[in-house]
């Protein structure tokens, strides 16, 4: 949903050959964004929290599920999963509609094809959204990662209780748990790499007043790249040959 709202006003941009402050109306030059800068400015900050909420909220009930089936299926209904969405996203648009408030300031970015919340510069007031931000991102990257891990810890102990297979001499545990940690693992550590650049920047752009556009447009492809690059680390594991190989090196190690 995030790329079929954005990459429009990108692509539009680009054919007009202006700049998201010209494009919109409201807007004359880079520091005066326009109303189409700030509202790509929210989209940029809405879909970089609201899907990472809703991954902490898979990773929980990942967690429950594993760790604490009784507590599980006893308090977790599919009534529940279904209003989650809806809460985490209008939280999530709450929270980033700050900025159109005065709670932070929208910016165009060089060059000037994208726009997002101003990281570096300027007072208390235009640098308190950012810093909030990031901590928020913060906190939900080491959420994540904690529910991750002991997920993955549950499925190592399922796989060595499973019974072995074959002779003694080339018995090996059952591996449907392997494949699923292996999967959790390497999907948490892509999110972990991707996520960490933009909070980096956040606060060296509000605490050592680093102004680098170069940098924070890498940070924020970073962030683009974990939404582009997840599924198909996903399609792919789920591939036989793939599997089979993860399979044969786990039984090696």
């Amino acid at each position: 949903l995030g790329k079929c709202l954005l990459s429009p006003i990108v692509l539009a941009a680009y054919a007009y050959n202006r700049s998201l402050s010209e494009l919109g109306p409201g807007g004359r030059s880079e520091d005066e964004p326009g109303v189409l800068c700030q509202l790509f400015a929210f989209f940029m900050a809405f879909f970089g929290l609201a899907p990472t909420l809703l991954l902490l909220a898979m990773a929980l009930e990942c967690w429950l599920s594993l760790g604490h089936p009784y507590f599980y299926r006893r308090h977790l209904t599919r009534r529940l999963g279904a209003t989650l969405g809806p809460v985490a996203a209008g939280l999530c648009a709450l929270f980033c509609a700050l900025p159109l408030l005065g709670f932070g300031v929208p910016m165009q970015y060089c060059p000037g094809t994208w726009c997002f919340i101003r990281m570096a510069g300027g007072g208390p007031r235009q640098l308190g959204f950012p810093v909030l931000y990031a901590s928020l991102m913060g906190l939900l990257v080491l959420a994540i990662g904690a529910c991750n891990v002991s997920s993955m810890r549950h499925l190592y102990g399922m796989a060595r209780r499973q019974p072995r297979r074959g002779p003694p001499a080339t018995a090996t545990p059952h591996m449907e748990e392997f494949d699923h940690l292996v999967l959790l693992g390497l999907m948490t550590v892509l999110f972990t790499i991707c996520s960490l650049p933009l909070i980096i920047r956040a606060y060296m752009g509000a605490f050592a007043a680093d102004f680098n556009e170069n940098a924070d447009l890498s940070a924020l492809r970073f962030l683009s790249v974990n939404s582009i690059v997840d599924p198909w680390v996903f399609i792919i594991f789920r591939t036989s040959v793939f599997r089979m190989f993860i399979r044969r090196l786990c039984r090696r190690l």
